[in-house]
């Protein structure tokens, strides 16, 4: 066989097998949809669309009880973190809060949400302390470790602690997802922005629906 033809057909091979590692990240057949942060794997639709989001009840950083439908009729940012959070969460609302100042009058079409994943330390006090620190128009919920544990499932988010002190047991991370998504006013998933999306990149596909 030429030469030439060996290259050709070797060339050929690698591309199959691209396309093969490809669509095993990525397949509605198989109705999974790897996700950064923990390398979760989320359900998809038969037409590939993230099985993301449910029903869930949390208390906001004033103390009052909500719901998923609480925030039906907007545009939601939620972010799942917690407020000891070194870079990831204060980056991801600082990023969040730029959309909102961004969006001008649009903007009261759009909630963003910012849920714990350390339900143990971040009480509603400690959230609206935190909250404080960003745009006044953020929701910060938390609950019990059921309540957190249910919604991190309907989100398909992970989060676990790690390098806890032997001396404090209160001293210690959470490593998490940083996917943000965004949920239409129906409380469906529309889509993800992966961590250190530009603000702009943000109100650009917001723009798309408002």
């Amino acid at each position: 066989m030429p030469i030439k033809h060996v290259y050709l057909y070797l060339a050929l091979a690698i591309v199959i097998v691209g396309v093969g590692f490809g669509l095993k990240a990525i397949n509605p057949e198989k109705k999974t949809l790897l996700q950064e942060g923990g390398g979760a794997e989320v359900e998809t639709h038969s037409i590939g669309i993230p099985d993301i989001g449910g029903e869930y009840s949390l208390v906001n950083q004033d103390g009052n009880t909500v719901s998923n439908e609480t925030y039906l009729g907007k545009y939601v940012l939620i972010f799942f973190g917690y407020t000891f959070c070194p870079d990831v969460c204060p980056n991801t609302l600082t990023t969040f809060s730029n959309v909102k100042n961004m969006l001008g009058s649009d903007s009261k079409k759009v909630k963003p949400i910012f849920v714990t994943v350390d339900p143990l330390r971040d009480t509603p006090k400690n959230l609206k302390a935190y909250l404080a620190h960003f745009h006044d128009d953020f929701d910060g919920l938390t609950g019990n470790v059921d309540q957190i544990e249910q919604i991190k499932k309907e989100f398909r988010i992970y989060g676990v602690k790690s390098q806890q002190t032997e001396q404090d047991k209160e001293d210690y991370l959470m490593d998490h997802s940083t996917i943000s998504y965004l949920i239409g006013p129906d409380g469906k998933f529309i889509t993800f922005f992966r961590y250190g999306a530009d603000a702009e990149v943000i109100v650009t596909k917001l723009k798309e629906h408002l």
